[in-house]
């Protein structure tokens, strides 16, 4: 069992006059966002104002690269290379931190979203070339991830690893996430949903959508900005950690 564990959500992945979700709401109560950076999601504006909000509130600042795919919200499959993968993510990351930088700010982390993730933490070759990126831009940046390649390439490449656990989102018996088109992917209720993160901070385990308990390394636990009551759902694990003797605090500072 661990004192303090990172909670963080997705961010800023809204894009022109589109929003997603209450941010603002949900940066008064995360230690890290990663925030999406044009790709699935996002914009300039965006990315700028989510960093203003980010830095006034003390929130750690992590980039959240994706597929080129805002159609598709960045959660199909694209056909990639290692050299697409590296390009498109070093583009991304490279803007956030400007964006960072402009502000008097310094990015933490990198996380993968979406199908970028599960591509990275399946292939051996696309893992090695995101990891290649980050590490060619800032050697100080920690990648964070579910256990996969990606893990063990920026492990063997030197660079800070976190592990993520999904509070909202239902595992399969593999180990992966239950597709979101399939009932009970998405996991809105609030009670189940801080019993199951508990779980994992305190035993490293979660359960399978079939019931199965499976090992997870995990000291960041994620909330997607878009499942429903996503903010309330933010809260009543906050409230849970901190009444079971487990504190808020960021990576980078835990």
């Amino acid at each position: 069992m661990t004192d303090a564990i990172n909670l963080s959500a997705d961010l800023g992945e809204g894009f022109g006059r589109y929003s997603m979700a209450d941010d603002e709401s949900m940066l008064d109560i995360v230690s890290s966002a990663n925030i999406a950076c044009g790709f699935h999601a996002g914009d300039p504006r965006i990315m700028r104002d989510t960093v203003t909000a980010c830095i006034e509130r003390g929130v750690d600042i992590g980039a959240h690269p994706g597929l080129r795919d805002l159609v598709g919200f960045g959660r199909r499959e694209l056909a990639y290379t290692s050299d697409d993968v590296y390009t498109d993510v070093l583009y991304q990351v490279s803007a956030l931190d400007g964006m960072v930088r402009a502000q008097g700010g310094r990015m933490r982390h990198v996380t993968p979203h979406g199908a970028l993730g599960k591509m990275t933490r399946q292939s051996e070759k696309l893992a090695e070339a995101f990891v290649q990126a980050i590490s060619d831009l800032d050697r100080s940046l920690r990648i964070v991830s579910r256990e996969g390649y990606l893990t063990t390439a920026a492990e063997s490449a030197g660079l800070p690893v976190g592990y993520s656990g999904f509070a909202d989102r239902a595992y399969n018996d593999d180990g992966e996430l239950v597709p979101r088109q399939e009932p009970g992917a998405v996991i809105t209720d609030e009670q189940a949903v801080v019993s199951r993160v508990l779980r994992m901070v305190r035993e490293g385990v979660v359960s399978s959508q079939t019931g199965k308990d499976l090992r997870i390394s995990c000291n960041s636990i994620v909330v997607h900005g878009d499942t429903p009551g996503s903010v309330a759902l933010a809260m009543s694990i906050a409230v849970g950690l901190r009444e079971n003797g487990v504190s808020i605090q960021s990576l980078a500072h835990a």
